[in-house]
């Protein structure tokens, strides 16, 4: 609603996603909205929210939304842990009943998602398989490490894969030499689990688009199930991505879709303000 001081309102929420626990998994700023934001503004938010990724969700009609992600720095395809963010405050506020499907519309393609009961909330995303790359030693020195595939994804990211789970949750990766990759957008480095616990472990590191390393990945398990499901011999799996906070998800190959399922919380909720939103169409406000 407009306020007093002639500022705009828009719901805002931090969720951390992939947890069911406050301050574990991965954090997302979610602004809600009608009618379109302008780039530039979302952008600024973004950099004021200083988390991996702020989603912009614009309700088109009950269970259809406009979705867009911004990192401090860049606009992105393709985010899973703010799409799970999203919603679960869609879900959580009862802005959507739970027995409804969210579609989001994303320039990643579209994006349902459901409430799944106890196991928190399921995404269907694309499937991405990756392809064989000639090795590429800068960034090997980078990370320090020697893996024994390399493999290359969509967007100018790569894909590490290396014998022992205990490489993944001990690597400490040379930012600095990391940014000045021009030709590597991100890299996710991955191995087989303990199988006791979880199937698969990774890491991810893009300090080129403002993210040193992403706590808790969604797309990237896209691309971790083309490559693990087959060789585990399973169309399911529990993965586990081993950063400082740490996050847990199931990972269900279908056909070229992936099922990302996993919990979120919200830790933070209230009214971001603006005195003008250029460009933003529709109705003047958004109220709780």
């Amino acid at each position: 609603m407009e306020s007093t001081h002639g500022h705009l309102s828009y719901p805002i929420f931090v969720v951390d996603a992939f947890t069911s626990q406050p301050f574990g998994g991965n954090p997302a700023a979610v602004v809600l909205g009608r009618g379109e934001f302008e780039t530039e503004w979302m952008q600024q938010v973004a950099a004021e929210m200083k988390h991996a990724e702020t989603a912009f969700v614009v309700e088109l009609e009950p269970g259809e939304y406009n979705l867009r992600w911004f990192t401090p720095e860049v606009e992105v395809d393709l985010c899973g842990h703010a799409t799970l963010a999203s919603a679960h405050v869609l879900y959580s506020t009862d802005r959507l009943a739970a027995d409804r499907t969210a579609v989001f519309h994303t320039r990643g393609g579209d994006l349902p998602a459901s409430h799944s009961g106890a196991d928190g909330i399921t995404l269907d995303f694309p499937i991405a398989v990756p392809e064989p790359e000639p090795p590429h030693e800068p960034l090997f020195d980078a990370l320090a490490i020697d893996p024994r595939e390399f493999l290359r994804t969509d967007g100018d990211f790569f894909m590490c894969v290396v014998d022992d789970w205990k490489t993944v949750a001990e690597l400490r990766p040379d930012f600095a030499k990391l940014r000045v990759l021009n030709d590597v957008r991100g890299v996710y480095v991955t191995a087989e689990g303990d199988r006791a616990q979880h199937d698969i472990v990774s890491r991810c590191f893009a300090p080129r688009v403002g993210i040193d390393e992403d706590a808790v990945t969604g797309s990237m398990h896209c691309v971790l199930a083309a490559y693990w499901c087959p060789r585990l011999g399973t169309d399911v799996l529990r993965a586990y991505q081993a950063s400082a906070r740490g996050g847990s998800l199931v990972v269900t190959r279908k056909d070229d879709r992936v099922l990302l399922t996993g919990h979120a919380t919200t830790v933070l909720d209230g009214l971001l303000h603006a005195r003008s939103v250029p460009g933003e169409l529709g109705r003047d406000s958004v109220g709780e």
